[in-house]
């Protein structure tokens, strides 16, 4: 069987599984997901949607739902197209079109908080004995609910998903944010946490060109995630490059995790920029984009995925602008600390 992934506008994400060849419409009508229709006979395209991640193959598609433009774009219809792979389709509609379909909650227990940097902590959650399956893609993220209170922080899967239920978070630590104090003062072992998964469309889309990942503080994790994933694949025939800044040495974390991903991953390279550097450090220095090559960006087609705080991500969406690197495919997600 394939894992299907379907994301919808509202950021909701389904998942399913679908036998080798069969049509993504039927899959999704034998586990109760409705994908909108009409015809069934690939010629309304009320169906839509697009395959970015992925193998499959369609029956007819009539030229008027589907231009050659837009099929060279991978955009599929769901009643003419037979899942191959492992896959992930998006649709440019909300979820509550073909069911009701929030989040799954659950409960997970505090297994270990293992501090990774000056500023930053990763808290390790055991989901193993909530009931079904936890599906998100690398790149996605939950919400937690801080135990002893009402507020909800949001975090980002820091790995892969794992049949074990093994869940990690990377969290900055803010001087005095609920999440932050439970970290530093109050955590034990067996607490029990509320989380709400998966949530966000950003992950991994079809790869057939050379990959940027820019990560600013914490929006490592979510690439950890898809790194992970990559690395578990044999590669992905494509470059990998990841940019990750902070503002200081200090907040660097889960070194050894890169460091270990560039051995198992073909073609992966990693570099650490650090803002306000002190006279010892020997590596990059300042902000992401001032370490990005313009004239190799506008000469190739690549796929840049940036994730950070709205600064960050603000100032590298103003320098493609600036240099003439609009035309690149650019997947972002910009995160506020929401009082950690």
């Amino acid at each position: 069987m394939h894992q299907v992934a379907l994301n919808f506008l509202d950021g909701h994400t389904l998942f399913l599984e679908a036998k080798p060849g069969e049509l993504l419409l039927d899959a999704a009508l034998r586990q109760g997901i409705k994908i909108p229709m009409d015809c069934r006979e690939g010629v309304c395209a009320t169906c839509r949607g697009r395959c970015d991640r992925g193998d499959y193959s369609q029956d007819y598609v009539d030229p008027e739902a589907l231009s050659v433009e837009e099929l060279a774009e991978r955009r599929i219809l769901s009643c003419q197209t037979r899942v191959l792979s492992n896959a992930a389709f998006s649709f440019d509609f909300d979820s509550s079109l073909c069911r009701s379909a929030p989040a799954a909650r659950l409960s997970a227990v505090v297994s270990r908080v293992e501090p990774v940097s000056d500023s930053c902590a990763v808290l390790c959650l055991d989901a193993s004995a909530a009931e079904g399956a936890l599906s998100f893609l690398p790149g996605q993220y939950a919400r937690l609910r801080v135990p002893g209170g009402e507020q909800w922080r949001a975090y980002s899967f820091a790995h892969a998903p794992a049949p074990d239920k093994q869940l990690r978070f990377l969290v900055r630590l803010l001087p005095d944010g609920a999440m932050s104090n439970y970290l530093r003062n109050g955590w034990r072992a067996g607490d029990r946490i509320e989380l709400e998964a998966p949530l966000g469309s950003f992950y991994l889309r079809h790869i057939d060109k050379p990959v940027l990942m820019l990560a600013g503080g914490t929006g490592l994790s979510a690439f950890l995630g898809m790194l992970e994933q990559l690395a578990e694949q044999g590669g992905c025939g494509q470059p990998v490059t990841l940019y990750y800044g902070v503002n200081r040495e200090g907040d660097l974390c889960e070194q050894p995790r890169l460091r270990g991903l560039a051995e198992r991953l073909p073609g992966f390279a990693w570099h650490p920029v650090v803002m306000a550097a002190e006279d010892g450090w020997s590596g990059k220095r300042g902000l992401i984009p001032e370490h990005l090559d313009a004239d190799a960006l506008r000469a190739q087609a690549a796929d840049i995925y940036l994730c950070g705080p709205p600064p960050m991500v603000d100032a590298v969406r103003d320098w493609l602008r600036r240099h003439g690197c609009e035309h690149l495919n650019l997947y972002l997600e910009k995160f506020a600390d929401s009082g950690g």
